[in-house]
């Protein structure tokens, strides 16, 4: 009986020890760091989920390497308050991006909190090399570009979308930069952010410190333009597809194949062991676009659950069980937290994320259930400037998808797809969300998110 004992003590010594040296790495131990962050990809636009149009091998293969989350929420149905989150650790509307940061202050609705602290500003107390490529979407000038938010190197796209996946222009204005200088690259932008991408790492290798890359794609966000090629591979493929939906699983095709570049990259670097990989998209899939979120309801722009869950997995050779999944809760604004525990960076101000990184060691580890807050301000006389919104508590849902439309309550253990409205019938859970939620936009009626200067 001692004997047993005295066994499971030292099981139990040895599994606190490797937890111990998981969250506290030491110096030499430090992983690079890539986060690969898609745009308006749909949750199960992915060959590995079993749509059968279109074929994403080298995505697969790296989801298959790690922990994949099924349960993976983004902070908001669109894109700058997402990024915002991801970010900052911060529900986005506490950072004062509730919206889209756009370069037309009439379309603007949201402005990033100068003193909000980012990842790279966090990762500069561990040595952490850090660098931005593709799309930024935070902010177009001081304080707020990459580079004056920590960023040591930026290599991409500062607004919103483009209107062309060739000029990279926005509204007939060039916004592509190398740091704080205007570029004019030629090409499709996916090559570009792949092309240059795979040149950071590369010029990584012999550094003495890690990394920490940003590689945030603008695909397969519209305009849908994928390179001629791909397009006729997709078509010839699938017979009876639709102009529409080819071209979208031509330009994520078209996305794979360079994402598996940069991992090959990675691995001829040597820097693949030893560099943890985190995928994911903004929001959920765009259905006017051709998007597929699988069973779920709605896509972009909604706060449905179509809308804000996304793909989303992590990798890190020997560290994380390849094949493992997950279905914990897990928000974009979780990623900053766990990055921290992961590097030893410590937090030192106001969060609202959790790290995940005890579901990555052990993926049947629950954490504590907690109420979260989706958000997005938009204008246009769909929105007239005012929120959407939804809460998140005990699989019990409450939304407004629309500022002119009445709360919707779904029980999302019973009902995923959010079919069958209950706002009628269970008025004790009604209530006890709107407490929450109400509660939740009174922080958030704190933050400006707009310049000062904005009359």
């Amino acid at each position: 009986m001692d004997y047993i004992k005295i066994k499971s003590a030292v099981v139990l010594l040895l599994s606190f020890a490797s937890f111990y040296t998981f969250a506290n790495p030491k110096k030499e131990q430090r992983p690079n760091i890539l986060i690969i962050l898609t745009d308006d990809l749909g949750s199960h636009d992915l060959s590995y989920y079993g749509k059968r149009d279109i074929r994403t091998p080298n995505i697969d293969l790296l989801a298959n390497a790690g922990m994949r989350f099924d349960r993976f929420y983004a902070n908001s149905p669109v894109c700058s308050p997402t990024r915002a989150s991801l970010l900052s650790g911060r529900y986005p509307e506490m950072v004062g991006v509730p919206g889209l940061v756009r370069s037309k202050p009439e379309d603007n609705f949201g402005y990033l909190k100068p003193d909000a602290i980012l990842i790279p500003k966090l990762l500069k107390q561990a040595n952490y090399n850090t660098a931005i490529i593709g799309k930024w979407n935070m902010g177009l000038e001081d304080p707020n570009t990459p580079n004056r938010k920590g960023f040591d190197f930026f290599h991409g796209f500062l607004d919103d979308m483009m209107d062309d996946y060739w000029t990279h222009l926005r509204n007939g204005k060039n916004f592509m930069r190398e740091n704080e200088k205007e570029i004019q690259p030629q090409g499709h932008s996916t090559d570009l952010f792949s092309d240059w991408g795979i040149d950071y790492i590369r010029k990584q290798k012999n550094s003495k410190d890690p990394f920490f890359l940003y590689l945030a794609y603008n695909a397969p966000h519209f305009p849908i333009q994928p390179p001629v090629e791909w397009l006729t591979k997709v078509k010839a493929r699938e017979p009876g597809i639709s102009e529409g939906r080819a071209k979208l699983v031509a330009l994520i095709e078209h996305l794979d194949h360079g994402i598996g570049n940069v991992i090959r990259t990675l691995k001829e670097t040597g820097m693949y062991d030893n560099t943890l990989i985190i995928f994911l998209s903004d929001n959920g899939g765009h259905l006017e676009m051709g998007g597929y979120n699988g069973t779920l309801r709605d896509g972009k722009q909604s706060v449905y659950e179509g809308g804000l869950r996304i793909p989303a997995f992590f990798v890190w050779k020997n560290h994380i069980k390849a094949g493992s999944f997950s279905n914990q809760l897990a928000l974009t604004m979780d990623i900053y937290p766990t990055i921290s525990e992961i590097t030893g960076a410590k937090i030192n101000h106001t969060i609202d994320g959790v790290s995940l990184l005890p579901v990555l060691r052990h993926p049947m580890v629950k954490l504590k259930e907690r109420p979260v807050f989706f958000t997005r301000r938009e204008g246009n006389p769909l929105y007239g400037g005012q929120t959407i919104q939804a809460v998140i508590s005990d699989n019990w849902k409450l939304l407004q998808n629309s500022p002119f439309g009445p709360y919707e309550l779904y029980n999302l253990s019973e009902d995923p797809q959010e079919r069958q409205n209950l706002i009628n019938t269970h008025v004790d859970h009604y209530r006890r969300l709107q407490k929450l939620l109400i509660k939740q936009i009174q922080k958030g009626g704190s933050v400006p998110w707009q310049k000062p200067e904005i009359e």
